[in-house]
């Protein structure tokens, strides 16, 4: 057998350790929490009864893949499915990433991109109610089903925001 000589095994050594420090997912890194949205986005949050409206999630889907606007096609970088189809974009598909993204944090990204990457802002190709369709869209991939909620800064199923309704009071037994 063929030994392998010492700057191979530098290189494979290098390659390993290059892979398992971005992760090995992708090449996105370890997984951290996004920097807070800015004021001006801060207290912008889906409009209200958009998280179930199917017609908007199909709107969001459409500019998703450039069919509303051929300028704007998500999915060129994205993937169709949310798998990235190009090095350096996001993978929506990870959940442990994802949730950490605040609706607000995921609109600004969207509206105004991410320094230092490819991801550059939408804002002058979509109004802002095409921003919130695709970040309806965009969190199909691996938080479907999931909403925003404001007051517990977590994605929630829809209907755990609403606190239940008090069991009405059982009746006094009769003639007592």
């Amino acid at each position: 057998m063929k030994q392998m000589k010492v700057p191979q095994l530098a290189m494979v050594l290098g390659m390993g350790l290059f892979i398992v420090a971005c992760g090995g997912e992708g090449g996105e890194g370890p997984v951290v929490p996004p920097p807070p949205a800015p004021a001006e986005w801060a207290d912008k949050h889906m409009p209200a009864g958009w998280w179930a409206d199917a017609a908007k999630l199909e709107e969001g889907r459409k500019l998703y893949l450039g069919e509303t606007n051929p300028d704007v096609n998500c999915g060129s970088c994205h993937g169709k499915d949310g798998k990235p189809a190009k090095a350096g974009a996001r993978d929506f598909r990870v959940v442990e990433r994802m949730g950490l993204y605040s609706d607000s944090v995921w609109a600004w990204r969207i509206a105004d991109g991410v320094p230092n990457t490819k991801m550059k802002g939408w804002k002058s190709k979509l109004s802002d109610e095409d921003v919130w369709k695709l970040v309806l869209y965009e969190r199909s991939f691996g938080l479907a089903g999931k909403a925003w909620d404001v007051g517990k800064k977590a994605w929630v199923d829809p209907g755990a925001s609403a606190a239940p309704a008090a069991a009405p009071a059982a009746p006094a037994p009769a003639g007592k």
